[in-house]
């Protein structure tokens, strides 16, 4: 409930106000991603990643789920999409994509997060999904997905 009233267009509090203005240290970016699919077993992941490492496919990101007893889905998230295009037609393994994404990485701190939700939702564009990690070490890393048909809105929203 909170959430709701908080960005659906009402005033917002002094607190987040302040939250607003004080923690809007951050880098946003567009990245792109693509799918493809691996047997589920022990190894397979880790031999991937050492394929593109080979190749010098530097992942930004990648994200593993389960699709099925014995398949998972990875998401990647490449730096340079022909390095990976490339070094994945060279092994001939099937990606899905590209896809868009945000990725919006700063310091880590309560509330760090605010503005770009905030920034968001007044533009109507809906967070399907979303995945974060810190690093330890007072840094954050930040995947917003959103549709396809919103995601020029999303853009040019927060400035991308």
């Amino acid at each position: 409930m909170f959430f709701s009233y908080l960005f659906a267009g009402y005033t917002l509090s002094p607190y987040v106000q302040s939250l607003k203005s004080k923690y809007m240290s951050y880098r946003i970016r567009r990245v792109d991603y693509f799918y493809t699919t691996v047997k589920d077993r022990p190894g397979e992941l880790g031999e991937m990643l050492t394929y593109f490492a080979q190749q010098g496919v530097n992942l930004l990101a990648f994200n593993a789920i389960p699709i099925g007893p014995e398949v998972t889905q990875l998401a990647l998230f490449p730096e340079v999409n022909w390095a990976l295009t490339d070094s994945a037609a060279k092994s001939g393994m099937r990606l899905e994509g590209p896809h868009h994404a945000v990725l919006v990485q700063g310091d880590d701190q309560l509330g760090a997060l605010v503005d770009v939700h905030h920034k968001l939702a007044q533009a109507h564009v809906n967070v399907y999904a979303s995945n974060a990690i810190t690093d330890g070490n007072g840094r954050y890393g930040y995947l917003i997905y959103v549709r396809s048909e919103d995601f020029s809105k999303a853009a040019s929203t927060l400035g991308i």
